[in-house]
């Protein structure tokens, strides 16, 4: 049980989106993601993910890079949490971004375009923002909560796909509903879909409101299950929280 729980946190983005982060806080949460189990040294969380305003900081680059043996990863919101912004302002954060050093770069899509249908907007702003990545990971966010429908999720999944997401992510954590067994199974068919027409991978990442080891080995299951086991490696499944990771170290304990 312990392997299961320690591969569990191999998963976790762990994440700190709080209004009044500082470079402390983001420093702490970097040892934590680095050592999160001292017992088990070799067990790290995949990422981080943070404000871009932190990407800059000392603790958040330096650190992180050269005091591990595995590279580990800055993940970046970017759009956030709305997607309410001009698409020129949302290109000029990830560019900031890539140039701090971030290489995973987190997106939103316009709920708006979706839910009125307006696939080529979506479809564009997403293109226009993997061009701004380069090789860099994008995690593109559907915040589905606010699509409406079922239909809505999974056009939207595969348009985000079509238009170079490496990931699908399900919300950004701050909207009335986050992450749900129903939206996620949604995104999961998508991307099954999309690698038997395609034959490209698309990892899925599950956010917002993920907080019980049970909930998360739910969402690893689900990605066993439909997407197989090859899905379940941090560069194609990841979970982003805050607190699932103290809930985990704690049932780690009672073993």
């Amino acid at each position: 049980m312990s392997d299961h729980l320690l591969k569990l946190i191999s998963f976790i983005d762990l994440t700190s989106l709080n209004s009044d982060d500082t470079d402390s806080v983001i420093e702490r949460l970097i040892d934590k993601a680095v050592l999160p189990y001292p017992t088990k040294p070799e067990t790290r969380c995949a990422a981080v993910c943070a404000y871009p305003a932190r990407i800059s900081s000392y603790f958040a680059l330096s650190y992180y890079v050269t005091n591990t043996s595995r590279h580990m990863i800055y993940a970046n919101s970017t759009g956030f949490p709305s997607g309410q912004y001009r698409i020129e302002s949302k290109i000029l954060e990830v560019k900031l971004a890539v140039e701090d050093g971030a290489n995973e770069i987190d997106i939103v899509i316009s709920r708006d375009a979706a839910n009125e249908q307006d696939w080529k907007r979506v479809y564009d702003e997403v293109a226009a923002l993997k061009a701004c990545c380069g090789s860099n990971c994008m995690k593109t966010i559907l915040a589905t909560g606010e699509l409406q429908t079922n239909e809505n999720i999974y056009r939207a999944s595969w348009v985000a796909m079509l238009a170079g997401s490496d990931f699908i992510k399900t919300s950004t954590g701050k909207e009335k509903v986050n992450a749900t067994y129903k939206d996620a199974y949604v995104i999961c068919q998508a991307i099954k879909q999309f690698y038997s027409l395609t034959g490209k991978k698309v990892g899925f990442k599950a956010a917002g409101g993920v907080k019980s080891t049970l909930e998360a080995l739910g969402y690893q299951a689900m990605v066993e299950k439909i997407l197989g086991k090859e899905w379940l490696e941090p560069n194609l499944f990841r979970i982003g929280a805050s607190s699932l990771l103290n809930d985990i170290i704690n049932e780690l304990n009672k073993i």
